[in-house]
């Protein structure tokens, strides 16, 4: 089939990767326009827009799917299908019906399970078990489309979003490759979604904010769920202090919940049940390192409390 392949990130270059390399002809992509990305805050473009323009591919870049010259150019093209992965916006209307076999989304969840910006961090930080990816036909709703195909994962207990996205998007690149030929073939019927529906909506700087009062596992949840975006945080002495993953401490005495006490080689952190150990801390403006290392740096004392 000749598609248009849409996506901005790194997770959808990945399926863009694939589909290049198998049957079918990716004509264009869509993508996101450049933006300001990384410390510089340069201008950059989406990691799809990159490799497409490697590939040689025509790249469309509108500030907006509604854009008249993009509704243009896509029936200029006339696409037999569109598959669609972490494109970060919404296909309108009178887009949807264009590509002969419409548009294919490629989503990180077992949908009607979190449906959203954020599926595997939600799915993380809600201790689910198993996850996936699935094939739908997109529609007007939000992820609401009849379902084509689906993938199971196993969630691990130490996994951030950033691991478990990444084994995502290589097993759903290839859902997506096998939902394209079987449509080709006429082999696959999309079925509606069944179940009550989880909405993920999108993380903010806020939501990384650790709550030293959850239990435990609350905690590692939360950090590992917002690693590596947005990004877990907690604040010592006034500044903010970013916080990778951490190990709950089952081997100790409770400590009251936030504050801190600084053994020869580990640090730990009090919460509602067993304390944790940090693992790599980075203050502002700081490289990041392993929390005892910052601790004697700071010379914490007994009273200190993260807040």
């Amino acid at each position: 089939m000749r598609c248009v392949f849409a996506g901005t990130p790194e997770v959808a270059a990945i399926s863009l990767a694939a589909v290049l390399a198998s049957r079918h002809e990716v004509v264009a992509v869509l993508t996101r326009p450049d933006a300001p990305a990384g410390r510089g805050r340069r201008t950059a473009a989406s990691a799809v827009a990159i490799a497409a323009r490697e590939a040689g591919i025509e790249v469309l870049q509108p500030a907006s799917a509604r854009a008249a010259d993009l509704a243009r150019r896509l029936g200029e093209i006339a696409p037999d299908c569109a598959p669609i992965v972490a494109y970060g916006g919404l296909v309108p209307p009178h887009l949807l019906g264009l590509p002969r076999h419409g548009w294919v989304n490629l989503h990180f969840s077992l949908l009607p399970a979190w449906r959203g910006a954020a599926p595997v961090q939600h799915a993380v930080w809600h201790g689910d078990d198993i996850t996936g990816a699935t094939t739908f036909a997109l529609d007007e709703g939000m992820d609401t489309g009849p379902v084509y195909g689906t993938v199971t994962e196993a969630i691990r207990p130490t996994d951030t979003s950033g691991d478990l996205l990444a084994r995502l998007s290589a097993i759903g690149a290839g859902l997506l490759v096998a939902t394209l030929d079987a449509i080709e073939d006429g082999a696959v019927q999309a079925i509606p979604q069944v179940g009550d529906p989880s909405l993920a909506p999108k993380l903010s700087v806020d939501d990384g904010h650790v709550r030293w009062d959850l239990p435990a596992v609350g905690v590692d949840r939360q950090i590992r769920a917002c690693t590596p975006a947005p990004g877990a945080w907690t604040v010592l002495r006034g500044e903010r202090v970013r916080l990778q993953p951490v190990q709950i401490a089952t081997d100790t005495d409770p400590v009251p919940p936030g504050t801190v006490v600084v053994g020869r080689r580990d640090v730990l952190v009090g919460t509602a049940t067993d304390p944790v150990r940090l693992g790599d801390v980075q203050a502002a403006g700081k490289r990041a390192m392993p929390a005892a290392d910052w601790a004697r740096g700071l010379r914490l004392d007994a009273t200190e409390v993260l807040g």
